[in-house]
């Protein structure tokens, strides 16, 4: 009876869920979720922001170590001065938010991307909340914040030709401002919008990706929504190359 009670608890014990270790959000759609509900296009972008402690704290209680979120673009300027100007106040509130967060969770924050053209005041912040929280072990939390994936690689490059240095992958990863981050296992992007528009594009190497018609303030405010991430990503098959070997017709060898 005894090896027929174990065979039994064998069986109905479920296997471990996978996660991502590393997830990224493309948000996207804060303008046309405003603009569907009839409110001021800067609206939605206040929507968008609303909620991410939340979500950030949600991911990482289920397993997720680093969640990454692309807020800014390099191309972003090219919106007018008011939205502009808008977002930049919006960024500073937010990051000030985080800080306090940043404390209780023990999170490690970063912000990737030039802080040239930032305001000096949110160029501050952002030095301050990355060096106050440096030491921190409960998790990585990451804004994509006036970053451009082809920038990023360029400025690599000029670093590692300025100290005279041939580079492999792993030596080049150094070089890059996002070096220090896990590669990204699945990234997300919300509004119907099917492209990876220049973000992150040496940790997207292997990455799953997930396109989702919700624009960005109904995903950050959805636990069902953050769920079915998770569940789509459990469900890929993540072979980075490999997988079983074929014959030259595409049938699976059987040994």
């Amino acid at each position: 009876m005894f090896r027929l009670f174990k065979k039994k608890q064998s069986q109905t014990t479920d296997a471990p869920v996978r996660v991502p270790a590393h997830i990224a959000f493309i948000c996207d759609g804060n303008r046309r979720w405003a603009e569907n509900r009839g409110l001021p296009p800067l609206m939605g972008h206040r929507a968008g922001i609303s909620n991410f402690e939340t979500l950030v704290d949600w991911y990482m209680a289920r397993g997720v170590s680093t969640v990454t979120f692309f807020i800014f673009s390099t191309e972003n300027w090219n919106r007018s001065d008011e939205e502009v100007n808008f977002l930049m106040e919006l960024f500073y509130a937010e990051l000030k938010k985080n800080m306090a967060h940043a404390l209780k969770k023990n999170l490690r924050y970063r912000i990737v991307g030039s802080r040239d053209r930032l305001p000096k005041k949110l160029a501050d912040l952002c030095n301050q909340l990355e060096e106050t929280s440096a030491e921190n072990t409960g998790g990585t939390v990451v804004f994509a914040l006036n970053y451009g994936g082809q920038a990023e690689i360029i400025d690599a490059v000029n670093a590692a030709i300025a100290d005279g240095n041939r580079v492999d992958c792993e030596t080049f990863e150094t070089y890059l401002d996002t070096g220090d981050l896990l590669p990204i296992d699945l990234m997300v992007r919300t509004s119907n919008e099917f492209r990876i528009s220049n973000f992150l594009l040496w940790k997207l190497a292997y990455a799953e990706l997930l396109f989702m018609p919700q624009h960005w303030p109904d995903l950050v405010g959805d636990e069902n929504l953050w769920q079915y991430t998770l569940d789509e990503y459990a469900r890929r098959d993540r072979r980075f190359g490999g997988g079983k070997k074929a014959d030259y017709a595409g049938r699976k060898k059987v040994k």
